[in-house]
């Protein structure tokens, strides 16, 4: 019986996506395993691998074709022994039967906003003992050393393939709320009336739109209250030299970011009641800091996050860092790689901005804006100099973080940069 192949859900979170560029034509063979298309979500262009071998008979959605619902068929398949006359009677059927549901909600954007509602049970991967799985998800899963009994599967009846083992080495924490199931609706359309001016009309894509919806829903939504600290930076700059110094030969370079992301991971150990998310009924409190850092992306914003950072070395940060960010450009993100974190870092500084006021990254309940560090007049020691200072702001989610409590993670992160060597201890 010819095989339909349908919209996969590339995330726990796609609900559509579009199909950017078939890798493969009519009459083309593919073994499981082999690439067929790429599809573009609503934050990063994956590729789609084939879980069936055989020969493609048809293709019912064209490449470029935008708004793709999962479960849609795209193409078909018949294998090795099949008669190919018997794939006509398959695509209209299948194409006529109603799309598959969607695990969950789209993916979050950067100083605006995901609000991920509990995702749907995937179909269970195993049948009877047999783990059912692509060869390429089970030869990755050897490599990583990945049980597959505790993997669900997204592909066709269960079937385990490459993004759910590339999920299932995250860790991140996965808070979910229920803002996330509207975050599909489409944002009202603004109605710019004509005034004669030229002007060229550009469409927007996936991610341009995600963000729109979630920037209008995190404003309407969070109740936020904004903190701001003046930091000195003159101590970090100093150790962040010293200490490239003592990396050069590694290749390792440390910016002034990748202390910052270490800062503010220390700074939510120590004021553990602002690593949360507000659940509705529910007040989440994360054992983990997770810090989604905010990539300005091609396609749009982008928040990659470095997992557990508070207990990770600046080297590895940075490294990490450095990866994620050049993913984020290209948009070869994964998942696992954007979805999640406790806490959200956005710095503008390297625009010359002095401060800004960020918006919240739901499900999180804070993020911290910072700007550039300039020669200020300061009192260092009771004595009137000039010090390099920084403006960091604070904006946090007022259902979930009392003021008193953000304050003192600002005053926790000042100190901690103030005194930078804590940093590497």
């Amino acid at each position: 019986m010819p095989t339909p192949i349908k919209m996969p859900a590339l995330s726990p979170t796609m609900e559509e996506g579009t199909l950017a560029r078939w890798l493969v034509k009519v009459g083309d063979k593919v073994s499981s395993g082999d690439i067929m298309a790429e599809i573009e979500t609503d934050k990063a262009t994956m590729e789609f691998e084939a879980v069936d071998e055989g020969t493609i008979v048809s293709i019912s959605v064209e490449e470029g074709s935008e708004g793709v619902k999962v479960g849609t068929v795209i193409a078909t398949l018949v294998g090795e022994d099949e008669d190919v006359s018997d794939a006509a009677a398959v695509e209209p059927a299948a194409a006529a039967a109603e799309p598959e549901a969607p695990e969950a909600p789209a993916a979050p954007a950067p100083t605006a906003a995901p609000t991920p509602a509990p995702s749907a049970t995937p179909a269970p991967a195993a049948t009877g003992d047999r783990i059912v799985a692509s060869p390429l998800a089970k030869r990755i899963a050897e490599q990583k050393g990945i049980d597959l009994t505790g993997v669900s599967g997204s592909g066709p009846n269960g079937r385990i393939v490459k993004a759910d083992i590339e999920g299932a080495k995250a860790g991140a924490p996965q808070a979910v709320s229920a803002a996330q199931v509207s975050a599909s609706a489409p944002a009202p359309a603004a109605k710019i009336p004509d005034f004669g001016i030229p002007y060229e009309a550009e469409k927007l894509n996936n991610v341009r739109k995600t963000i729109a919806r979630r920037l209008t829903e995190a404003k309407q939504t969070i109740p936020h209250i904004y903190l701001t600290v003046d930091v000195h930076l003159d101590a970090l700059l100093k150790l962040r030299g010293e200490l490239n110094a003592a990396l050069e030969p590694q290749g390792i370079k440390l910016s002034v970011n990748d202390l910052l992301i270490k800062g503010l991971a220390k700074a939510l150990m120590q004021v553990p009641s602002c690593n949360v998310s507000f659940a509705g009924e529910e007040l989440r409190k994360y054992t983990r800091t997770d810090i989604s850092v905010a990539v300005a992306a091609p396609s749009g914003l982008i928040t990659p996050i470095i997992v557990d950072a508070g207990n990770k070395s600046i080297s590895a940060i940075s490294t990490e860092m450095k990866e994620l960010a050049g993913k984020a450009r290209d948009g070869k993100l994964q998942p696992h790689e954007y979805q999640g974190g406790t806490a959200s870092l956005s710095n503008l500084g390297m625009f010359g901005i002095k401060q800004f006021d960020a918006v919240i990254n739901p499900p999180q309940a804070m993020i911290l804006a910072v700007g550039t560090g300039e020669k200020r007049p300061a009192v260092v020691d009771g004595v009137l100099s000039v010090a390099t200072v920084m403006s960091a702001t604070g904006s946090f989610d007022h259902r979930a973080i009392d003021g008193a409590d953000g304050a003192q993670l600002m005053q926790a992160f000042q100190q901690i940069v103030e005194n930078p060597l804590g940093l590497v201890a």
